[in-house]
């Protein structure tokens, strides 16, 4: 795991920030707090675009407030945006981002939504982003998630109105819940998915408005809030301990990739939501003329006076006696013809039984993965904490099943064991919607049932079956492996079910300088023991390949072993893929597994298809070491060695005249001055760097409140500024024709700007001295031009270089023209 970071638990969380998989304990407070919400049976949904887009305040006070059942549907997983502590992005990002949101919610008490929409970077308009995503499918992603989770009550984020003012992703993601709305309860609208779900008519929509939708504060004052309701979500809850707003920072701090780790805020605070469809309350009860008591349900009346009865009269210090009448209540609410809310509130009931009894229940496997065919053992811990009569009568996994008839006596631990075969036709664990080949805007989802949900189910539950007071429950439980580290304690991690072996090739872009033959090493892994078959490396026509397929044989589950293949380029400029595949008894395995493991969520695997993109290129350059400055995280060193530079890694605290001597040019890595807080002291030995002859390249930083992290980022004025130029194929022009940079040691030409991914750049400067020339000029699509993409001064005897091109997607995409580009930046002279 890449990063410790500071666990901080509030009484409401039952949650470890470096074990998100930790079984839940509640304390009587907590139990109670549950019972409370057992007993409310309304349901709110929350809309937006983006993780981090939501509004942790909001959703904490309608979950632990108000009592209600609250989601949050984000119509992307956020795979476009930037990382601030890892070198993910795209999907892999998108994984993060989607564990991050669950994080959250485990926090806030929130649910978690999706839809199929691809976070494809940043959109100025709706109409664009509508058209990539396509409108039809995400609208109906919206419609079938609302129909299966039925709000009364549905809160957009952002304003359907003034479209162009800002993210595009945005303004859709009110647009679309506004049509959603009108949509869900008709039978003609999306009629397929009325084979799995129903239809639904939300109560009400509101806007979250505040201060930011208005030109000021002064002028949110004095708009008019007749149809706004005003709500003080900074309210304090004794029987947990904790403010509203704690529970709302922590909960936002979980978006570590973003940068959102914050202070807790404390106090009141004041959230307007804006009434958009149906009645307006006559206070501020969003809920008001909405029946949110048993007596909602058929049959609720009689579970509700039990239930009633039991939060009237809790007892704090021995919980369990309230057992009789939450068993009772959970009989009578299976007799219920309502299904969503019995659903719902089974669960919930089986929950708190769980906890009243002080039930520990744990299925234990012995590895992190199984393979299809194969086997693994499980550990099954059960413990009765309480004098009620508990019974074990089974547990089953998979086809497997174990009917001990274990009588549960109070606090004596029982262990069970068994061994769980794996049928060959299983599916294996990986993100379901990265299972097929999407497009730029959508994810391919073949089973439509799992559209909205944040992940995909767990490989295995086990399934206890228990007589509580003699009346039979079954509890499900995820298979999970759980283990220990010296230095971290107790850890859980998912089991999974994974393929017989992995394979990848490391680099991602391999750049042929010249037409010289590489070794190409491929590297298999055994995902179980003794594995035996061939590779294959699979190429296009105008490459060659000496040999494209080899044995291999690989013993112990873990293991690896690389295999070289010598790849020959063709003579002229070309771009193709390669991709290896493993043989093993009769299966070809195609993917690559990817680990992304922190802290703070659990660790994820992704099978991805493993394929490189070779690229010929005649590329010339100047100089050979190179210094590079790691900010955010990106792969731009790993790419630069690809064009046949040595990259050192410079350690910002070790930054001094003397270490800096040593490098033909340096890089500073994205948003470096925003999250490295050493550079703000060693900027001057950078700068001292450039007027003794030196190179330096900055790429792009954000100026926020804050400012950009450090006085002297350039040695002449410049202003940042929120510039940028999100289309990939948007026009650019050379301005400075006759400078090195567009010149040395490759003419760089329009052409070169052909094939770009996501964007051109971002934040640029849009103010800066005489001293600097601009070398490009770009727009988006009815936008005057930006011509900060590309800046650059002298200073001294050497060159000053501030860049906000997304050389960061570019160089790892493989795109040709960027390394011509990012080679003339390297290799520009000094004038001495």
């Amino acid at each position: 795991m890449r990063h410790v970071l500071v666990c901080c638990i509030l009484s409401i969380v039952c949650f470890n920030l470096g074990t998100a998989q930790v079984p839940k304990k509640k304390s009587s407070s907590e139990i109670y707090h549950s019972i409370q919400k057992l007993n409310f049976l309304g349901s709110a949904l929350y809309i937006a675009a983006h993780p981090d887009d939501e509004n942790t305040r909001l959703i904490s006070y309608l979950s632990n407030e108000v009592k209600a059942k609250t989601a949050y549907l984000s119509l992307t997983r956020g795979d476009g945006g930037q990382n601030l502590i890892g070198p993910e992005i795209r999907e892999q990002l998108g994984v993060l981002r989607t564990q991050e949101l669950l994080a959250a919610r485990n926090i806030d008490g929130g649910e978690q939504f999706f839809t199929r929409a691809n976070d494809f970077g940043y959109s100025k308009h709706p109409d664009e982003t509508l058209a990539i995503w396509n409108k039809k499918e995400v609208l109906g992603d919206v419609v079938q998630i609302i129909r299966q989770f039925k709000p009364d009550v549905i809160i957009n984020r952002f304003n359907h109105e003034n479209p162009g003012s800002t993210h595009g992703h945005h303004t859709s993601s009110a647009m679309l819940s506004i049509e959603a709305f009108d949509l869900v309860n008709n039978s003609t609208a999306y009629p397929e998915q009325l084979t799995y779900t129903d239809t639904w008519q939300p109560k009400r929509l509101f806007f979250n408005t505040s201060s930011w939708f208005y030109a000021s504060e002064e002028a949110f004052n004095k708009a008019d809030k007749s149809n706004l309701l005003k709500l003080d979500v900074g309210v304090y809850y004794p029987m947990l301990g904790v403010s509203n707003n704690e529970i709302a920072s922590l909960a936002s701090s979980q978006h570590l990739c973003q940068g959102f780790g914050r202070i807790a805020t404390r106090g009141s605070q004041s959230e307007y939501i804006e009434l958009l469809k149906g009645d307006m309350p006559t206070n501020t009860n969003i809920f008001e003329g909405i029946n949110t008591t048993w007596t909602r349900i058929q049959g609720g009346k009689a579970i509700g006076k039990l239930l009633n009865e039991v939060e009237t009269n809790f007892n704090f210090k021995e919980p369990s006696v309230h057992l009789p009448q939450l068993i009772e209540a959970y009989q009578l609410l299976q007799k219920s013809t309502d299904k969503h809310w019995k659903e719902q509130k089974s669960e919930e009931l089986k929950s708190i039984i769980t906890a009243i009894s002080g039930l520990y229940l744990e299925a234990n496997a012995n590895s992190t993965n199984s393979t299809p065919n194969g086997k693994f053992k499980v550990n099954i811990e059960v413990l009765n904490r309480s004098t009620n009569a508990i019974v074990l009568k089974s547990v089953q996994i998979g086809n497997t099943k174990l009917s001990p008839n274990l009588s549960l006596e109070n606090n004596i631990k029982q262990n069970l064991n068994l061994e769980v075969s794996v049928p060959n036709n299983i599916g294996y664990t990986s993100p379901y919607w990265l299972m097929e080949k999407g497009s730029l805007g959508m994810y391919t989802v073949a089973d439509k049932t799992l559209i909205g949900k944040p992940e995909t189910p767990g490989a295995y539950q086990a399934i206890f079956e228990l007589q509580i007071n003699k009346y039979t429950l079954h509890i499900k439980k995820p298979v999970v492996y759980h283990y220990s580290e010296p230095d971290k304690g107790e850890l859980y991690r998912p089991f999974e079910i994974l393929p017989d072996a992995s394979v990848s090739i490391k680099d991602k872009v391999i750049i042929f300088s010249d037409s010289k033959t590489k070794e190409i090493p491929v590297t298999i892994k055994a995902l179980k023991d003794n594995v035996k078959g061939e590779v294959q490396l699979c190429y296009s026509q105008e490459w060659q390949v000496k040999e494209d397929t080899k044995s291999f044989h690989i013993s112990k589950k873990g293991d690896t072993k690389t295999i070289l293949f010598e790849l020959s380029p063709p003579q002229n400029e070309a771009e193709n893929y390669i991709a290896p595949i493993v043989k093993v008894n009769g299966k070809e395995l195609t993917k690559e597994l990817v680990e992304i493991a922190y802290d703070h969520i659990p660790t994820q695997s992704l099978l991805l298809p493993s394929e490189t993109k070779v690229v010929r290129l005649n590329i010339k350059k100047e100089g050979e070491k190179i210094g590079y400055i790691v900010g955010a995280g990106d792969n731009v060193p790993e790419s630069l060695e690809q064009i046949g530079y040595q990259v050192s890694l410079i350690d910002p605290s070790a930054i001094n005249e003397e270490l800096l001597q040593n490098f033909d040019a340096i890089v500073v890595g994205i948003r470096a001055y925003n999250v490295v807080n050493d550079l703000k002291f060693k900027q001057r030995f950078l700068l001292d760097y450039v007027k003794n002859g030196g190179n330096l390249i900055i790429q792009y930083n954000t100026a926020g409140r804050n400012g950009v992290g450090v006085e002297n980022l350039s040695p002449y004025p410049m202003q940042l500024s929120r510039d940028r130029v999100t289309d990939e194929n948007a026009t650019v022009s050379i301005l400075a024709t006759n400078h090195p940079l567009v010149n040395f040691p490759n003419k760089i030409t329009t052409k070169d700007f052909e094939n770009w991914v996501q964007e051109r750049g971002l934040y640029f400067p849009n103010e800066w001295s005489t001293e600097f020339t601009p070398i490009l000029s770009m727009a988006d699509k009815g936008e005057s031009a930006k011509t900060g993409s590309l800046i650059v001064a002298p200073y001294g005897k050497g060159n000053y270089i501030y860049t906000g091109l997304s050389f960061f997607r570019e160089l790892p995409a493989g795109v040709p023209g960027a390394y011509k580009l990012f080679a003339n930046m390297l290799s520009l002279k000094s004038s001495n």
